[in-house]
């Protein structure tokens, strides 16, 4: 069986296509890319030109977008059962493609304090957040999961929204979506996904913290301060994960935020 290499980060979308590998059973090879400049290299941007994770490569053939991702390994892997059969797909690819489209872009634009002017919503695929939210609570009522009575990739890229969108507060947390959410994340699958995330976030920070004592800050420039400074805000600037590493530039100290 050809390996899958899978480049991501744990603090990204990525979280959503290891979910899916755990479901597939299928062997794979996690590369950690962190963001900014590692991210943007000719290399990897060869792989992916928009410079952004995850991406796999399966078979030499490349696969990026988590919907895309999703959908691939479902009909790569089909002994894990993980989409209908193909005259039974209807609701699979039309609540998996909601998520992808206006619920992304929806919870995205308010994240971002940008809300539709009512009289513009025409223009906009998702029109309004209320009509998104209402529409993803309908859908996840109907039946035990997205698409049926059977868990599919389609519940794994919606569950993932639902998850982080509660997480964050960019979702409503509505009974609906936490009982969705709770079934969902009950499978081994999810659980081992978050074990093997949480373990290589928790890496990356003893890595830099490590890697970056108070001696070595006292020695640097002030530029050399300043790309230092930015770098780690790319990489661990998150505040709701825990044990993110602090750093005092002016005081030239580190520290562990505490879980």
């Amino acid at each position: 069986m050809s390996e899958i290499v899978f480049y991501t980060n744990p603090m990204s979308r990525g979280r959503i296509a290891r979910w899916m590998l755990e479901e597939t059973g299928a062997p794979y090879r996690a590369e950690i890319v962190p963001f900014g400049p590692p991210m943007k290299t000719a290399v990897y941007c060869a792989i992916n030109p928009m410079g952004k994770v995850p991406s796999i490569v399966h078979r030499q053939k490349i696969v990026t977008e988590c919907a895309a991702i999703c959908a691939y390994l479902a009909d790569a892997f089909p002994e894990a059962e993980l989409a209908p059969t193909t005259t039974d797909r209807a609701d699979y690819y039309r609540w998996m493609f909601f998520a992808a489209g206006p619920l992304e872009a929806a919870v995205s634009n308010r994240a971002l304090g940008f809300v539709v002017p009512e009289d513009r919503r025409r223009m906009i695929g998702y029109g309004s957040f209320d009509d998104v939210m209402a529409t993803l609570e309908k859908a996840v009522s109907r039946t035990a999961y997205i698409a049926g009575e059977r868990f599919t990739a389609a519940d794994v890229y919606v569950g993932s929204h639902i998850g982080w969108g509660l997480q964050f507060g960019s979702i409503e947390k509505r009974p609906a979506f936490v009982d969705y959410l709770g079934r969902v994340s009950e499978r081994p699958a999810y659980r081992r996904a978050v074990e093997l995330d949480d373990a290589a976030m928790a890496a990356m920070q003893n890595s830099f913290a490590t890697s970056i004592s108070d001696t070595s800050i006292c020695d640097l420039s002030a530029p050399e301060l300043s790309e230092r400074q930015t770098y780690l805000r790319q990489q661990f600037g998150r505040r709701d994960f825990p044990g993110i590493v602090e750093v005092d530039f002016e005081d030239r100290r580190i520290a562990h935020l505490p879980a």
